[in-house]
């Protein structure tokens, strides 16, 4: 198959890629936070040309994309008041609710869950896109399952070029992770993925939100996946991760004391020159969680694919404000992560 890549500012090429997605094609799509892979959400035969495309297990449910807030009476089988209240103060934004899915949202979508997944970007771009499309589009993130997410259509071109039959490029994504993840189906709501909309900014909407312990756990035996990136080993390069949580002068320390020969390091930009002797790449500053989050997967991406035997990664701290970061390499570690002092002791 022949991938065409596009401007994503180009009107002529947007209605293109809604005529493919009526037609059950697969797009990629900008979105503020990572470029998605879009299909129509009432199409089973397209929604499994995405998983086939990603290699992605069709038990991970994905998440359906709209473009104005009456469509949402065609994915929920009721629409709870709370959803309109954050719908107000986060929509159109990164911010994904599940609720209890209308009888016509094809089971191959949800994982066979009787739940679906909801969201309302903010970029042009991608709203544009579902408006020429006429439907809702459930698209996951465009890139092989498993690996770090794609900011860049660059990214897209490297992993799903010949597998999908159009990429519209809208430059980099100003978030740079996945849209946090609310389930309104369980009392108090939980977020099951951390994202840019922090719990903290969703308790000043609804008091009692919490956070689910799997956010920084792998699922137990037998737990079905609500959301998508709960279950399986996610936005992981080829080699092990080695995740060190703690401050940056404690993770630095334990690097530069256990590193050996064909490692390479994740790092906070303050700290790039003190890896100066082997492959680092910074992805922000360690106190700027916006920062960290937009460089994590580009940075992941040029660490990926250079042979290297292991990654050390300097987390931020295991808090709030840092969540959806601290989330996502611990995926790519396997959970596998080791928690410093300030002067590189385990705790």
């Amino acid at each position: 198959m022949q991938t065409t890549v596009f401007c994503a500012n180009d009107s002529e090429k947007l209605a293109a890629a809604g005529a493919l997605l009526r037609g059950g094609g697969l797009v990629a799509i900008p979105t503020e936070t990572v470029y998605g892979l879009a299909c129509s959400a009432f199409r089973p035969e397209a929604v499994s040309r995405v998983f086939a495309a990603k290699g992605r297990p069709s038990d991970n449910p994905l998440i359906v994309h709209i473009c104005e807030l009456s469509q949402l009476s065609l994915l929920w089988a009721e629409i709870p008041p709370e959803a309109l209240r954050l719908a107000e103060a986060f929509w159109p934004g990164p911010l994904t609710m599940i609720a209890r899915k209308h009888p016509s949202v094809p089971d191959e979508v949800t994982g066979g869950l009787d739940t679906v997944a909801v969201r309302f970007p903010s970029h042009p771009a991608a709203r544009a896109v579902i408006a020429a499309a006429g439907v809702p589009l459930a698209a996951p993130s465009a890139n092989l399952s498993g690996s770090p997410s794609p900011t860049s259509a660059a990214h897209v071109c490297r992993d799903l070029s010949g597998r999908i039959e159009m990429i519209l490029d809208g430059g980099d994504c100003d978030f740079g992770v996945e849209s946090t993840v609310l389930d309104l189906t369980r009392t108090p709501f939980a977020v099951l993925r951390p994202g840019s909309v922090t719990p903290e900014m969703l308790r000043s909407h609804i008091p009692d939100v919490i956070t689910d312990p799997a956010v920084l756990r792998p699922l137990a035996e037998g737990e079905a996946a609500r959301s998508p990136g709960m279950k399986y080993r996610h936005y992981a390069p080829n080699c092990p991760v080695i995740a060190l949580s703690g401050p940056g002068a404690g993770s630095a320390q334990y690097i530069r004391a256990n590193r050996r020969e064909g490692d390479a390091v994740l790092c906070f930009e303050e700290y790039l020159r003190t890896f100066a002797d082997c492959p680092s790449v910074s992805y922000g500053r360690e106190k700027d969680a916006a920062d960290l989050a937009r460089g994590l997967y580009a940075s992941l991406r040029l660490l990926d694919g250079g042979g290297h035997a292991r990654i050390f990664a300097q987390c931020p701290p295991l808090s709030e404000e840092y969540l959806a970061v601290t989330n996502r390499l611990c995926r790519a570690a396997g959970f596998h992560i080791l928690h410093l002092d300030e002067k590189g002791a385990e705790l």
